[in-house]
């Protein structure tokens, strides 16, 4: 059997003055059926880029909130998977930000579904409980932890 494809991944759990959450949201056709996905902006790492720059990077594109402070590493997460018909390898690395200000600039999807995120700030509790993917719930669990220790 061939070698999985291996992508390294970095994005951010944002978190703004009134102690909210930032999650991106869209619809999308998955296996001929629309699923509301509500995840955390991230994307691949590019060659060059440090995981940090990425993340920031990611949820400027992605959201387009750009003024942006890393406080904490929130560390990684593996997942293998298939995907059209290929197995996949996965590190996802997350950073928890706050945001400093509420200056935006527009969205830059690279990517036809990207385009398709909307932003939303929620509560911690309830940003955790909508998250679709297992591994980015697990983050915004990070993310909670250590904003409740400092």
């Amino acid at each position: 059997m061939s070698e999985p494809k291996r992508h390294f991944t970095a994005g951010g759990v944002v978190v703004n003055n009134e102690g909210r959450l930032l999650v991106i949201e869209r619809d999308v056709m998955r296996d001929g059926a629309s699923i509301h996905e509500v995840r955390l902006p991230k994307g691949h790492i590019d060659p060059g880029e440090s995981a940090g720059e990425t993340a920031v990077r990611e949820v400027i594109e992605e959201t387009g909130y750009c003024d942006l402070e890393i406080i904490a590493d929130l560390g990684v997460a593996h997942s293998a998977y298939e995907f059209r018909g290929g197995r996949h390898w996965r590190e996802e690395r997350y950073f928890l930000m706050r945001l400093r200000s509420p200056r935006r600039i527009p969205p830059a999807p690279m990517g036809a579904e990207e385009a398709l995120f909307t932003s939303r700030w929620m509560a911690p509790a309830d940003a955790e409980a909508a998250m679709t993917y297992p591994s980015e719930r697990e983050f915004v669990r990070r993310a909670r932890a250590a904003l409740d220790a400092s």
